[in-house]
């Protein structure tokens, strides 16, 4: 009986993990005829279904289950001895494609992106922002970073590579002419700039030591980035809670202040988000790494480390 081939092996494991025939074909350049021949070779080399497939449905059988999993961990073997071969006489190279966070990116990455293009010359970068959480496997991407206090539970394999402060802030000229600000509490009486990509846009968790409840807030405006709230900070419109990688050279200029530092919430998280434990890519491994050093050399009265 001949042995399986790894392209067939590799066409079977995409249809797997996006449960499509269509997807896994434009996952890996080739037509759907195409995976479905190698699909059914592999069947046939194997001599046991692995899928059950119908017009309307597609499942796994239990021998294909079973045979996947011993797919995987020699896809991944070969992977992994293919770039350790291949590192021996080059650099890093190759496609990275990274989802990121849009006001992370657009604050605090572009800024060092050059330096890590110019330690890797023959790797190409592709970032894609997002505040979204995207679905790794089914939309092509090696890894992504990702911002919050805790992550959802998943099969994703998560690395923390800083912590995240976030402040509260406003101008100078609209704190001279508001209201009172000092607790929490005062917050009712001011026009707040709602970011409503928040878990909870309309309650700050502004609770110091982790005492009392997070505060109602209200505003006329309402934004699902964060660079955004940057003008109408500088124009006196309110007050905002929002990383402080947004605001940093704002506060540093003293165009901007901070307010409420007593009640600073918890730090959120910078994590690295791979799909599969058993092997990560080395050029996935780098990216990871830089970004993490570069965490680590921020001021830490500004982002502390993880």
């Amino acid at each position: 009986m001949p042995q399986p081939s790894l392209h067939a092996m590799q066409a079977f494991r995409r249809v797997v993990e996006l449960h499509s025939f269509h997807a896994a074909a434009r996952s890996l350049e080739l037509s759907g005829g195409a995976v479905s021949k190698l699909v059914a070779q592999l069947e046939q080399d194997v001599g046991v279904r692995l899928l059950n497939r119908s017009t309307r449905s597609l499942s796994i059988s239990e021998e294909g289950a079973a045979f996947y999993e011993a797919a995987v961990r020699i896809l991944d073997e070969v992977a992994m001895a293919t770039e350790q071969a291949r590192s021996l006489s080059a650099g890093v190279q190759g496609r990275l494609k990274v989802s990121v966070p849009s006001s992370f990116a657009l604050m605090w990455l572009s800024a060092r992106v050059p330096a890590f293009l110019a330690r890797h010359s023959q790797l190409t970068l592709e970032l894609s922002l997002d505040d979204r959480f995207v679905d790794l496997v089914q939309e092509g991407f090696d890894c992504a970073l990702r911002i919050s206090t805790r992550l959802p539970d998943s099969q994703l394999v998560t690395r923390a590579l800083g912590a995240i402060e976030r402040v509260a802030v406003a101008a100078p000229a609209y704190l001279a002419q508001a209201a009172p600000l000092q607790t929490p509490q005062d917050l009712a009486a001011h026009e707040c700039l709602v970011y409503t990509q928040s878990a909870t846009p309309h309650e700050w968790p502004l609770t110091g030591t982790g005492q009392g409840r997070p505060v109602p807030v209200s505003g006329r405006y309402r934004v699902n980035n964060s660079v955004m709230l940057r003008a109408a900070l500088l124009a006196g419109q309110g007050v905002a809670l929002t990383p402080r990688f947004v605001v940093d050279d704002l506060l540093a200029s003293g165009l901007l202040t901070e307010v409420l530092a007593a009640w600073r919430p918890q730090q959120h998280t910078l994590f690295g988000v791979i799909a599969h434990r058993r092997y990560v890519a080395r050029k996935v491994r780098v990216f990871l790494d830089f970004v993490e050093e570069n965490m680590a050399d921020v001021d830490p009265a500004q982002v502390a480390r993880a």
